[in-house]
């Protein structure tokens, strides 16, 4: 999958790139495990589980503390603080061979990214969504294991934030709200950037050189948060 980019399109020609964007979507591999299948039981056995590629989603070794039973697939979650955090999740699911995908984010630091371990062969990335980047978010649900989506300062209402959980958790997609407000969201997420770790210059003179670490201290509160974490 190689990156997709709308923001040299016309805003007023949205609806041939939406339609093009879920051709493109239809297309795309499938997701981590196998796809999600019902149950004919009503308290499935042993047998009937579904194993933790299906239902949980990869997370960098940051969250473990604060999300110990990971992060569940279909889950929207608000993020907030420093943007390495989204980033590393991105590192984390395309790493493990998951298919990800960054909505209105056009400085999104894909170097920082890659430097996570990302692979950019599975990441698609449209800086400019237009109008309404919550419809081209739920379109990249069809083929996304995870989707960061930018709103630019906005809030999704209740009432439109409720027909895209359900689209999420149906396609087993899990939905990152960064710089904006999800109402209802299940999980909230915050990271301050708490400390540097750097590599000494060439010169070898104190203060100077290149930072090789970033140490966050992550909060969070909903369901499945655990206790802070520092790292």
């Amino acid at each position: 999958m190689t990156a997709i980019l709308a923001s040299d399109q016309p805003h007023h020609n949205r609806a041939e790139q939406l339609k093009q964007l879920r051709r493109q979507m239809a297309a795309v591999p499938g997701k981590i495990g196998s796809p999600r299948r019902g149950h004919a039981h009503s308290h499935p056995g042993p047998d009937d589980l579904l194993p933790d590629t299906e239902t949980r989603l990869p997370i960098p070794q940051l969250l473990a503390d604060v999300l110990p039973d990971a992060l569940p697939r279909g889950t929207v979650a608000v993020l907030s603080g420093a943007r390495s955090l989204p980033l590393s999740m991105v590192a984390a699911v395309t790493a493990a061979g998951g298919n990800a995908a960054i909505v209105g984010q056009p400085d999104s630091g894909l170097l920082a990214a890659v430097e996570m371990g990302a692979d950019l062969s599975r990441l698609a990335v449209i800086p400019d969504p237009g109008s309404d980047p919550v419809e081209v978010a739920a379109v990249l649900m069809d083929g996304m294991d995870l989707v960061v989506l930018a709103l630019g300062g906005r809030s999704v209402p209740l009432t439109r934030a409720r027909a895209v959980v359900a689209r999420a958790h149906h396609k087993g997609c899990t939905l990152l709200v960064t710089d904006g407000d999800w109402q209802g969201a299940s999980i909230r997420l915050q990271a301050r950037v708490c400390g540097y770790e750097t590599t000494p210059s060439a010169a070898g003179t104190p203060g100077f050189g290149r930072i090789s670490k970033v140490r966050l201290q992550i909060s969070g509160a909903g369901r499945a948060i655990g206790r802070v974490r520092a790292g």
